[in-house]
């Protein structure tokens, strides 16, 4: 099976009260809620570049400090894309970052958040973060 491109993502996450609460964000088009992620950029490592994502996209500045949660294959029109996801602890929210206006940004329960997301994939991924971290 051929890879045409690479992606990763991350799962921004929170301790609150004593339970995980996952930052989700929309897609720009169609408003769908999903998780920070993008291309795989040539000169940073796969998590580096999901960490880059996640300011960009949401906001969110994270710890180095992750666990890989996964991998899975995407098929878009462009060819297959493996994307490969890390856990994110989010240190701080920013009021200004590149997609405040193109994106919407939220925090949700761990089975709230699992629920909310699109891709069933990154469903599994965030219902098991809760056992890894804890």
């Amino acid at each position: 099976m051929k890879i045409n491109f690479s992606q990763s993502g991350v799962i921004p996450y929170r301790k609150k009260n004593n339970s995980i609460e996952i930052l989700l964000i929309t897609t720009i088009k169609k408003k769908k809620w999903i998780i920070p992620k993008g291309f795989v950029e040539f000169n940073l490592t796969p998590f580096e570049s999901a960490k880059k994502e996640a300011l960009e996209e949401a906001g969110a500045v994270g710890s180095n400090e992750t666990i890989e949660l996964g991998e899975f294959i995407w098929v878009r029109q462009a060819g297959r894309c493996l994307v490969k996801i890390y856990s994110m602890e989010v240190l701080e929210l920013l009021d200004e970052y590149p997609e405040k206006n193109k994106r919407k940004r939220k925090w949700f329960r761990i089975e709230d958040a699992s629920e909310a997301v699109y891709v069933p994939e990154i469903s599994v991924m965030i219902l098991n973060l809760g056992r890894k971290i804890d």
